[in-house]
């Protein structure tokens, strides 16, 4: 006697299943799949494709992701909270540091007196390239970029994502001058572990809070590298640019003087927007030119020009 036994369906996830299965297995931002859903309805193909086309999720996301959809489907493993809840971090996820967060410097003003002019002319620059970059798929991402040492560059870039951490969004401040950094003289702390760790070693990341700006994190250069350009030229800055893209909403990048170092340049290659900076009365044209120059040979897009005069 032949028993006849029936072969399930198979099990085929829904675009916003695997949308759901994203957000919270790699806590994937809710700007990075409206702009999935949005290339989906542009180019006529189906959630995953239109994911991998963004550059927004990687093939190794979306295949865990769908796995998932199609285990709970079959009614096989965890709900999708405790899923989320018992993933190990993956070999270049981010390691938040947890020790004490640390307390902006007197001279980032904005942190401390919102009223001042300085405060207001961050805010009205926040807003320049807030409608420049409307529209944008993953993290607003911003290198700053000026020719030599002494023009403010470093400070602004610790204003302008204090400021944008103060719209309640998640921002990061990352130290990329590998040649003489600032940001952790500005925050108080010291600068063992940071980028340049993080892009020989991708387990050495450490990030730190901010004092008073809940939303920001701040990624110090770390212990010099003999090698700067190097690192920055390689995979594993772009690995780390295409995480910070997914991780959060803004990212500001404070670069070497661009006069000295290529450096810059490199950033901005993988950053794709540039803030160029000068300072009244001590940059010079013919270097503020030069350095226009170079910026157009990169795949970098100028977002904006500011002249301080502070």
């Amino acid at each position: 006697m032949s028993v006849e036994r029936s072969v399930p369906e198979p099990v085929v996830e829904s675009d916003q299943d695997i949308s759901d299965a994203l957000v919270l297995l790699y806590k994937l931002p809710g700007e990075a799949i409206e702009s999935i859903w949005q290339a989906q309805s542009s180019l006529g193909v189906d959630f995953a494709e239109a994911a991998l086309h963004t550059g927004l999720v990687t093939q190794t996301e979306l295949d865990a992701a769908q796995d998932w959809v199609r285990r709970r489907e079959m009614n096989e493993g965890r709900s999708i909270i405790e899923e989320a809840l018992r993933r190990r971090p993956s070999a270049n996820a981010l390691v938040v540091w947890e020790g004490e967060k640390l307390n902006p410097g007197k001279q980032l003003i904005l942190a401390h007196d919102p009223y001042n002019d300085r405060s207001e002319a961050i805010r009205s620059l926040r807003t320049e390239l807030l409608m420049r970059t409307n529209g944008r798929r993953g993290a607003a991402m911003f290198a700053l970029a000026s020719p030599t040492s002494g023009e403010g560059r470093s400070q602004l870039s610790a204003e302008l994502a204090i400021a944008f951490a103060q719209l309640g969004s998640r921002t990061l401040l990352v130290d990329a001058d590998m040649r003489n950094p600032r940001q952790h003289v500005l925050f108080g702390t010291e600068n063992t572990v940071g980028l340049a760790q993080a892009l020989v070693d991708v387990k050495q990341h450490r990030l730190y809070g901010v004092n008073g700006v809940p939303h920001m994190s701040l990624m110090t250069a770390g212990t010099l590298p003999p090698n700067p350009l190097e690192l920055l030229s390689g995979m594993r800055f772009e690995r780390l640019v295409a995480d910070w893209r997914r991780s959060y909403e803004f990212v500001v990048i404070d670069t070497p003087p661009a006069a000295k170092f290529s450096d810059c340049f490199a950033i901005a290659t993988v950053a794709g927007n540039v803030v160029v900076l000068g300072r009244t009365n001590s940059t010079s044209y013919h270097a503020m030119t030069e350095m226009r120059r170079k910026l157009d040979t990169t795949n970098a897009f100028v977002v904006g020009a500011v002249l301080s005069n502070f």
